[in-house]
Formats: C-alpha cells, structure tokens, sequence
C-alpha cells in the first residue's frame, strides 16, 4: 500500500503552481532579453560590414546586408512583443494566487488564455508554452487552444514591398553619405541624375528650398541599381 501510495504524486497547491508557472515564466523573459542582446551586438558589425561594401561600391552586397539588418530589427521587435505578453500571463497568475487564497482553487482566465495562444505561435518561446498551457489545461486556467493559423500568403507582397522600403532606408541612414560620394559611373546611365537646369533668379528661393529634398532624390537614384 505504502508503494502505491508513493506512486501516486500529490496534487499540487494551486498557489505553489501559479507561482511556479510564474518562475518559468521569468525564465524565459531572461531568455529572450538574452536573445535581443545578442542580435544588437551582431548589428553592430552588420552597420560597419555594409558601410565597407557601399565604399568598395559593392552595392550587391550592401543590400544583402541591409535585408539581413531588416530581418534582424523584425525578429526584435517580435521578441520585445514576446516580452510583454509574458509579463501580462504573469501578472495575470500574479492576480490569481489571491482568488485562489478567497476561493481555494484556480479560476479560468480568458485574458491569460488568449495570450498564452498568442505565444503558442511565437517559435522563440512556443515549446515552454507549448508545456505550461498543457498543465494550465489540467488546472482549468484555459480550454484546449485552438490553432487559428490564416493563411498569410495574400499578404507576401505588400510585406515584400514593406521591406524592401526599409531596406532603402537602412541604406540611407548607414551609408548615405558614403553612396552619395560614389562617382556618378557607379549609377547605371538609366539611373543618372539630370543635368540641372539653369534657373531664372526669381526661381533661386525656390530652389534653395528645395535643396534638401533633391539631395535625398541624389540618394535615392544613386540607391536604385541596389533595389534591380
């Protein structure tokens, strides 16, 4: 009988695993804090590596570079977002562990329910999830979560377009001033700015006004053989 009973593991008190799903919670919050830490450092080399090939007027490359910088300052903010909805779900467990002391038993929480699906799909931290909302199932916190994935392949081309615009700002904010020093062989004739026309003086204020919007054109045109 004492074997059996050995066996058969004790139920856990539902402060004690709220406060327990709240640790591995923290845990991963390090995690990812961890996570962004490391891609910042990277981008720092990333920022010099594509100043180096806008100078050897390797455009190819530079965008290359930049599209790489993009993705890296995406999978940021994502984490950062990840972040928050892990300190909600914790806050959230925080205020059961007082119901719990009123009630004697955990309560069911649509708002912890609908985060916890969220980070389900969240690949930086979907396996702890993946853990915690199975035993949240077991202790009625959630229902069984449901897969709600759509189809985002309507979607690919404005975010392909989204990106290749932050590409071309990237460019402009790491190497502007570097292109914009590039002999004009290095913009493909179809590209080649116009030659200035000579402006009668009632139009010289106007021109003088103008003058920080047509140097970013210079940029830009400079930048479109990267964007071929």
């Amino acid at each position: 009988m004492e074997k059996v009973m050995a066996l058969i593991k004790p139920k856990p008190n539902p402060q004690e695993q709220l406060r327990d799903w709240q640790r591995k919670l923290r845990q991963e919050s390090r995690n990812i804090d961890r996570q962004i830490r490391d891609i910042q450092r990277e981008e720092k080399n990333v920022k010099k590596s594509i100043k180096d090939a806008a100078k050897r007027n390797d455009m190819t490359s530079a965008k290359s570079l930049a599209r790489e910088l993009v993705s890296a300052r995406r999978v940021v903010n994502r984490l950062y977002e990840n972040r928050a909805q892990l300190n909600s779900v914790s806050m959230h467990l925080g205020e059961s562990v007082a119901t719990v002391k009123a009630v004697g038993h955990i309560q069911k929480s649509t708002e912890v329910m609908k985060l916890v699906n969220g980070l389900l799909k969240a690949p930086e931290v979907a396996a702890t999830m993946q853990e915690l909302s199975k035993e949240m199932m077991k202790s009625g916190v959630v229902e069984e979560m449901v897969s709600d994935t759509l189809d985002s392949a309507l979607d690919n081309e404005d975010i392909e377009e989204e990106i290749e615009d932050e590409v071309e700002k990237v460019l402009l904010e790491i190497a502007g001033e570097t292109i914009a020093q590039l002999p004009a062989t290095a913009v493909p004739k179809k590209e080649k700015l116009k030659q200035p026309v000579v402006e009668e003086p009632e139009e010289k204020e106007m021109l003088a006004e103008g003058d920080e919007d047509a140097e970013m054109e210079a940029l830009r045109a400079r930048l479109a053989n990267v964007r071929s």
